[in-house]
């Protein structure tokens, strides 16, 4: 499991550029190259890095929000799309693992949509694609729910690497079932601001704090290495989003900003922290991972499995199969005369 292994982590605190994914993904090729020139061996980038994060779903009454709901179904990408592809060129190029969130759009569905995130190796391959759970709050207006198939931890040339995304990390079965496929670094995702109330009330969502709490938890349970990854959301962004009305501007302008940091098996933050744009680093020693899995190992002798039990449903969910009798002829494209039709 390489609990000796050590590396350097990268976060990609960077801003895409709204709703042109080709854009971003050439930003993102260019900060891969930065980061591995530093010595990064891992590069994570935020939540629905391609196109940028759906702020719109949360100003804007759904009523009135069909333009934005469109605009960003087409600027939305699909996993196996030419924007990913040359982030895959990119980590293969520059021999680093990636970690990129994307608005995946859903080849079955004209309409559909889901928030994912794709774990790309150091060789280009895509080693995990997980589609959030559950959208939260007002997400649900653009995404769709995900499944299980993601559920995964991968083993790696660094070391055991699972992934979950934004509120997901609120979720302490999902949290759980990478736990006890021995994670050894945990990568979340996050959205740059989270508009919950308007200018003028006091109380918007803390971002900040409720990150830095759900990272030392979980890293402090799991007694794995937390790599928190947030995007910036830019002037440019807040024009498009805000439709250029001044209120919803000075909403969006006063929304706290997500950090992006690292912390330690102890849920001590380690590294760097960074709320304005740039790449941040952290130095990564796995065997820091074993002192604390005696104290409480959750995956081992500090559970009781004769007492809970917890099955998860990795299949991949589809909205349709179709069976087909392989034995018979298809003769689906023959024309057949009266005195065969009745034979």
């Amino acid at each position: 499991m390489f609990e000796n292994h050590n590396f350097r982590a990268a976060v990609a605190h960077i801003a895409p550029v709204y709703l042109d994914p080709m854009a971003s993904a050439e930003k993102a090729v260019s900060a891969i190259a930065e980061a591995a020139k530093n010595g990064a061996e891992l590069v994570a980038f935020s939540e629905s890095y391609l196109p940028g994060f759906p702020v719109w779903a949360a100003i804007h009454s759904p009523v009135k929000s069909y333009e934005f709901f469109t605009q960003y179904l087409e600027a939305s990408v699909f996993a196996n799309g030419p924007e990913v592809a040359i982030i895959r060129k990119a980590a293969a190029r520059h021999g680093v693992i990636v970690s990129l969130g994307i608005s995946e759009r859903n080849p079955n569905s004209v309409g559909g949509l889901w928030n994912s995130n794709l774990l790309i190796d150091e060789s280009g391959r895509i080693l995990n694609h997980h589609r959030k759970l559950v959208p939260t709050f007002y997400e649900k207006l653009t995404w769709d729910q995900g499944d299980g198939a993601g559920l995964k931890v991968s083993n790696t040339s660094l070391g055991r690497i699972g992934n979950l995304i934004c509120g997901e990390n609120t979720n302490p079965l999902s949290r759980y079932s990478l736990i006890a496929q021995a994670e050894q670094v945990h990568i979340s995702s996050y959205p740059p601001i989270w508009p919950t109330r308007p200018p003028s009330e006091s109380g918007n969502y803390d971002n900040k704090a409720a990150n830095l709490i759900r990272a030392a938890s979980h890293s402090f349970e799991a007694k794995c290495f937390g790599v928190v990854v947030a995007g910036c959301f830019d002037a440019q962004a807040t024009e498009i989003v805000s439709g250029g009305d001044a209120s919803l501007m000075q909403m969006l302008d006063e929304c706290p900003r997500a950090p992006s940091f690292f912390v330690d098996p102890t849920g001590t933050q380690i590294g760097d922290s960074l709320t304005d744009e740039g790449i941040g680093y952290a130095d990564i020693d796995l065997a820091k991972c074993i002192e604390p899995k005696r104290f409480h190992d959750v995956a081992a002798g500090y559970n009781r499995f004769d007492i809970y039990d917890l099955k998860v449903n990795r299949r991949r969910a589809v909205p349709i199969t179709f069976d087909t009798d392989t034995t018979v002829p298809d003769v689906s494209g023959c024309d057949l005369d009266e005195s065969e039709a009745t034979q």
